[in-house]
């Protein structure tokens, strides 16, 4: 307990301001805040037209909530939601980088924003929006590079995200991007496979939720669309900008929705898009043709845009730069920013006649109680925000320069694994703030760049400067591999080849997987048999994206050397190793440690059973043999995960991690490894399930020679390796109903017996 306080005192401090911020703010207001779309929502509760201005997301939502709650209730649950946000923001960080600090960082803004706080307590969409564009991002970013479920629920996510608001669309450009970025796939054949399954998967996860709505919006309008607010979208943007000498002067539809007002005296984007095309009687002139209002109102906006095409990308840039500003003011004709700040007294917006009798009644129906203020509460909130208590302009702007560069690869970002990542937190945080910018500018449409933004900021800072974990995007624990071969496996057999072209190895090739092993593995080279029986044996080493001079000094003890452009565990290194064995003419295949545990004159006895037929996998065991152990809890392990797979697989095993083994190439190649780190029982339990001919025979296991286990603490190396082991029983003999031969020997039970078979 003590140690978690120590390494996240940070967050837990941020996380306490807050809570307590929302506390207040919940208690300032009473029951909630509502604003003119909260009545819109209200409105459409029963019917749930999707004809409304506003997409059915929120609807629903609300909907919910208010069967359950009222007003109140509904605050309460969005700071929460708020709240989570914030933890996911620093979890998934974290994946990425241990610095703490940094991880706070991201989760701050959302935490301490005063206008993240006021828009949580009104009865509105923003929150929502936010989180369910952090699940798309946790999703794809949280293990590494996405597997194509993960690829389609991702879809889905941002289906609903543009449900709840359809700037959410925005995403799609970015998302679609990391797809072919992510993990480096754009470089191999196999890797546009797999980019191409998973845009398929997350293109299905996206449009399959919308294609069903739109129908639904079909068979209510007659059209297929997404939301009524069609037509007075862009009319409002170009009728702000709209020079009328330009328009045909032969149309007189398009003269008509021309606004009256001189160009330099016109009035806001929200009065033309909401006030004037939103008012059912306007225009007060009867259409001079077959064309209906939404139709002149689309043809005059496009009419403007292909006429002023610079002024209009000009005003749509203006707007999108307001979002950096370091003061929160109003600029002529904007959205007042008083709307998203704290008042001292209840605020009462403008939703027509008997405004106030139709909040009072509003809250009375479903709170049994009037709208109020407490007034201390309130001006301390107020006090806050005005007074610096919101994420400062130029820090969004710096973070979404530190996001580009990171994606760009500056620094060390090129190989740190974070470049993708850092694009699509930081791509999806500029394209919502540029599409809501093209609509018009209001300092709401900034809050979901709080959640985007600082994300993509960190993200670029660690990939720049260093900061990366070894394995971004595990959280601790390696991400599963992708099919052989993936982008690491091509490009380590490209340069394998490009050195020692297609000169083929022996029949019988020892793999050894080499992760900065420069002073242990030369003693084991050297070491090595140079035949077993009529075979003559050579040594291929998986160098998995090491850091010291492990490659040279394997070559110069006469191994054959693969280096792996990113260390990615034991399991891909050997994975990697069977298969590039087994194409350069293997037969058989021998696997041991490159820190000398194991006893290389021991090979011939463990390589026999597979050269006289009599098994087709054989595996040394130290229980049946000698071993040593370097801990207690390791001596417990071996017992209680052989007990384990015994169970599992109804076939006596003594040691399932023992890493002295020898299978045939064949074998080695066919089964699913997927593990990078605790591969062993994976591939012991894969073989097993397959069928094959399985073996323990007596093995001395030793100390390592140097330096310390990479296996990390014992009890959590356990907690994966059971991990690990029930997930390939359950994959391998449930899933693809694994199966033993009949006639499959018993493993070895006694040192005497083996010895006779030998």
């Amino acid at each position: 307990m003590t140690g978690f306080l120590r390494r996240h005192w940070l967050l837990l401090l941020l996380l306490a301001g807050g809570i307590t911020l929302r506390v207040l703010t919940w208690l300032a207001y009473q029951p909630a805040l509502l604003y003119i779309d909260t009545f819109r929502y209200l409105d459409n509760l029963e019917a749930l037209r999707p004809t409304d201005l506003n997409p059915l997301g929120y609807t629903v939502v609300l909907k919910g909530l208010l069967s359950l709650g009222g007003f109140g209730f509904v605050a309460a649950v969005q700071h929460v939601v708020g709240v989570l946000i914030a933890l996911a923001l620093y979890s998934l960080t974290r994946r990425y980088t241990s610095r703490t600090w940094l991880a706070a960082i991201v989760a701050a803004p959302v935490l301490l924003d005063a206008y993240q706080l006021q828009i949580e307590e009104n009865v509105m969409s923003e929150v929502w929006f936010q989180a369910l564009l952090v699940g798309a991002l946790w999703v794809l970013l949280s293990r590494g590079e996405p597997r194509w479920w993960r690829v389609a629920l991702a879809g889905v996510l941002v289906a609903a995200a543009v449900l709840t608001r359809t700037i959410g669309i925005t995403v799609v450009l970015p998302m679609a991007l990391y797809l072919v970025l992510a993990g480096g796939a754009w470089r191999s054949r196999a890797g546009w496979k797999r980019i191409g399954v998973r845009t398929l998967a997350g293109a299905l996860g996206f449009l399959i939720p919308l294609v069903a709505y739109a129908a639904y919006f079909n068979s209510q309008a007659g059209r297929w669309g997404l939301t009524g607010a069609q037509g007075n979208v862009l009319y409002g943007r170009t009728a702000a900008i709209a020079d009328c000498s330009e328009l045909p002067t032969g149309d007189a539809g398009l003269l008509i929705f021309c606004p009256p007002e001189p160009l330099d005296e016109r009035l806001s984007i929200d009065y033309y898009t909401h006030f004037r095309y939103g008012d059912p009687n306007w225009p007060y002139v009867p259409l001079p043709d077959d064309r209906t209002k939404e139709e002149l109102a689309d043809e005059f906006a496009w009419t403007v845009i292909r006429n002023q095409p610079v002024d209009f990308v000009t005003a749509i840039l203006h707007d999108f730069s307001k979002n950096f500003a370091p003061v929160k003011t109003t600029a002529p004709n904007d959205v007042p920013v008083e709307r998203w700040q704290f008042q001292t007294i209840y605020p009462y917006h403008d939703i027509g006649a008997e405004s106030v009798q139709i909040y009072n009644a509003t809250t009375l129906a479903y709170d049994g109680v009037l709208p109020s203020v407490n007034v201390e509460l309130a001006a301390f909130l107020r006090d806050y925000q005005l007074g610096g208590g919101y994420t400062w302009g130029p820090v969004l702007a710096l973070a979404g320069v530190l996001g580009l560069l990171g994606a760009l690869g500056v620094g060390k970002a090129r190989r740190s694994g974070l470049r993708a990542a850092a694009f699509l937190a930081t791509g999806s945080g500029l394209i919502v703030l540029l599409g809501s910018a093209a609509f018009e500018f209001s300092w709401r449409y900034q809050l979901p760049a709080l959640v985007l933004l600082p994300l993509g900021g960190a993200l670029g800072l660690a990939a720049m400067f260093g900061l990366a974990k070894r394995d971004p995007g595990s959280g601790g624990r390696r991400p599963k591999m992708a099919d052989y071969p993936d982008e690491v496996d091509d490009g380590a057999v490209a340069d394998f080849r490009a050195r020692y072209g297609e000169a083929p190895l022996t029949p019988l090739v020892v793999v050894i997987a080499a992760y900065n092993e420069a002073k242990g593995i030369g003693p084991v080279l050297r070491n090595m048999p140079t035949h077993c029986g009529d075979l003559s044996v050579s040594t291929l080493v998986v160098v998995d994206g090491a850091t010291d001079n492990t490659a040279e000094v394997a070559e110069d003890n006469g191994a054959y050397v693969c280096v792996a452009p990113r260390n990615r565990g034991q399991g891909g290194a050997l994975r990697l190793g069977y298969h590039l064995a087994a194409e350069y003419g293997a037969k058989y295949i021998v696997t041991t440690d490159a820190d000398g545990q194991y006893d290389n004159a021991e090979m011939p006895m463990l390589v026999k059973p597979l050269l006289d037929g009599s098994a087709d996998f054989v595996t040394g065991s130290r229980r049946l043999g000698t071993g040593q152990y370097d801990s207690k809890v390791r001596w417990l392990g071996v017992r209680v995960f052989a007990v384990l797979a015994s169970i599992l697989t109804m076939r006596k095993i003594t040691d399932t991690s023992f890493g002295f083994r020898a299978m045939t190439a064949e074998l080695a190649t066919a089964v699913t490894l997927r593990e990078p780190q605790y591969q062993s029982s994976e591939l012991l339990l894969g073989v097993m399930a397959r069928g094959a001919r399985v073996l323990e025979v007596p093995m001395t296991m030793h100390l390592r020679n140097n330096g310390q286990s990479k296996k990390g603490r014992s009890l959590k190396y356990g907690a994966n390796y059971a991990r690990v082991m029930t997930g390939t029983w359950l994959r391998e003999y449930v899933l693809r109903g694994g199966k033993r031969r009949a006639a499959a020997p018993r493993p070895v039970r006694t040192a005497t017996d083996a010895r006779e078979t030998a």
